[in-house]
């Protein structure tokens, strides 16, 4: 077996999939038996665990973000990892309806700062957003799962409007940025894995 399969094997099996799992981006990776395959590897290893979040909220933080990529194969490993950090049933759901709930805000959101009409800032929304109020994993990680997968979307007024929120609230900016770091990572890792 080659260095490459090798370390193919440990990605995958991190995960929970067979060895002979392959998409055609991780095809591609392996029959030039490229060395970003090692990076692949530690920066997905580093999605979980931080200096500045649990484990609990560094898998919440993967969940959501590969709920809002479409991902199952870490959509699935992320529930479980969240489950072995002691998330409950409603964190995980919360963590799925934050990417849901996000999706449309940052269409909506994305849509009115990059048209710039007042007109548009005058006509109510009328997106439901309750969870917001009071989330069962709390305002401040709620707020921070919202700027992860904002980021993701490239919504600009969101990202500001959740900082700026997080912020206010007392949070560091060393456990924003290691959110979106997380967000960002989760998301290149199943650009090969999916």
């Amino acid at each position: 077996m080659s260095d490459t399969t090798d370390i193919i094997t440990e990605i995958l099996q991190s995960v929970g999939l067979n060895a002979d799992y392959r998409t055609s981006s991780l095809s591609l990776l392996e029959a030039g038996e490229s060395r970003y395959l090692r990076d692949l590897k530690l920066n997905f290893t580093s999605t979980l665990t931080s200096e500045h979040l649990s484990t609990k909220e560094c898998a919440l933080l993967g969940l959501s973000t590969a709920v809002n990529n479409n991902n199952k194969p870490l959509t699935d490993y992320f529930t479980k990892y969240a489950e072995e950090q002691g998330a409950a049933a409603a964190d995980i759901a919360e963590a799925a309806a934050c990417a849901s709930l996000l999706a449309s805000n940052n269409i909506f959101y994305r849509f009115r700062h990059f048209t710039q009409k007042e007109k548009y800032t005058q006509i109510p929304a009328r997106i439901r957003m309750q969870i917001m109020m009071k989330p069962v994993t709390g305002k401040e990680f709620f707020e921070l799962m919202s700027l992860a997968v904002s980021a993701i979307n490239g919504c600009e007024m969101c990202v500001n409007s959740h900082e700026d929120s997080l912020i206010k609230l007392g949070t560091t900016e060393e456990r924003i940025f290691d959110a979106v770091r997380i967000a960002s990572l989760v998301t290149s890792f199943g650009k090969i894995v999916f």
